[in-house]
């Protein structure tokens, strides 16, 4: 593994913080009586009992999830969606009004948003013009508060999947935490960057339940990183971060590989369809390369043709002011019933 130190941009407060210690934290065993936690005795007014609180680190569901990714528990974090692991990353590394954040535009809207709520200042350096990293320009922004780089690989809004080597640039230079958000990795020609934990640090890989697994209302995000890093999340997070019915959901969600892999095979055909088909209407200026489960279109007139849409209850997302995107749209892969009518529809657009 690099050289790098979490302790060199940990913040100090985070460093000295006693994490709180629940009920569930305390006890380790067996019991078959519990007065512990002030919970209701009971029980709940419901089918099922929720009336105990869940297991604070969700051991068993990471045990799943470890057994499909091969991560171990030690290096694995759930949280209430990725924007949790989100949050908690410019929290801990972050002092308010002194560092600072680099991302990538255009690329997901949380990392800046996070970074706002936290009073730390974001650095802009666009992609190029193929949707790439500029690393002359990135290594132009890093300054000395510069604390964590967030890349989406494969990319929102853009769909495509950052070059690899690149990546691998900027964790081998880097003397912060370089976070890839692999939100879309399940419909990806590119290997997922966790094989690369045990040789860099300095890595965050980001992955979530809500897509490809089709859990989004769940709310489960997952992060991989050493097990320094994953000890920083624990002491942050809330005690009891996900759910018990959340937890017992998901458990049974990732035991469905099988189906999930078929979905995928579809929704990449599918994707493939959908780029062949828009690609001949006269109002299409340029669809680009996708790695995900949505595509990026250039229009004439992204906003009119959003419109067209809504009006006849198809939404798709219109990105027209988005930097770099203007014109487009980011329409998400649908059934190939969804997807025939959107083409039906495009194909009567004036």
């Amino acid at each position: 593994m690099s050289s790098f130190n979490i302790q060199s941009i940990l913040r100090e407060n985070i460093k000295n913080l006693t994490p709180y210690s629940s009920a569930r934290h305390e006890f380790k065993g067996k019991a078959s009586v519990f007065l512990d936690a002030n919970e209701n005795a009971y029980g709940s007014p419901l089918d099922k009992d929720f009336n105990r609180y869940p297991d604070p680190l969700q051991i068993s569901v990471k045990e799943a999830i470890s057994k499909i990714k091969g991560v171990p528990v030690a290096n694995t974090f759930l949280g209430n969606g990725s924007d949790e692991a989100i949050d908690i990353l410019i929290r801990a590394f972050c002092n308010p009004g002194h560092d600072n954040i680099l991302i990538l535009p255009p690329t997901y809207g949380m990392y800046e948003v996070a970074a706002a709520i936290n009073d730390v200042e974001v650095k802009r350096v666009n992609l190029n013009s193929e949707y790439q990293l500029d690393l002359d320009k990135i290594a132009e922004n890093i300054d000395e508060h510069t604390r964590i780089i967030f890349v989406c690989s494969p990319n929102n809004p853009t769909g495509n999947s950052i070059y690899r080597e690149d990546i691998e640039t900027l964790l081998a230079n880097f003397n912060g935490l370089v976070v890839v958000d692999e939100a879309y990795i399940n419909y990806s020609r590119q290997k997922s960057f966790i094989q690369e934990l045990t040789e860099y640090g300095n890595l965050v890989v980001l992955q979530t339940l809500s897509k490809a697994w089709g859990l989004a209302g769940l709310r489960v995000g997952i992060a991989f990183a050493s097990e320094e890093i994953i000890e920083v999340f624990n002491k942050i997070k809330p005690p009891y971060n996900i759910n018990q019915s959340s937890q017992e959901l998901a458990l049974k969600g990732l035991q469905q590989v099988d189906t999930v892999n078929k979905w995928i095979l579809e929704t990449t055909l599918e994707r493939d369809r959908l780029i062949e088909k828009l690609a001949v209407l006269p109002f299409v200026e340029r669809i680009y390369p996708s790695d995900a489960n949505f595509i990026l279109v250039k229009t004439q007139d992204g906003h009119s043709v959003y419109n067209y849409l809504a009006e006849r209850e198809i939404i798709v997302r219109d990105r027209s002011k988005v930097s770099l995107c203007e014109g487009c749209l980011r329409i998400t892969i649908g059934t190939p019933a969804e997807n025939d009518l959107l083409i039906e529809t495009l194909n009567n657009y004036k």
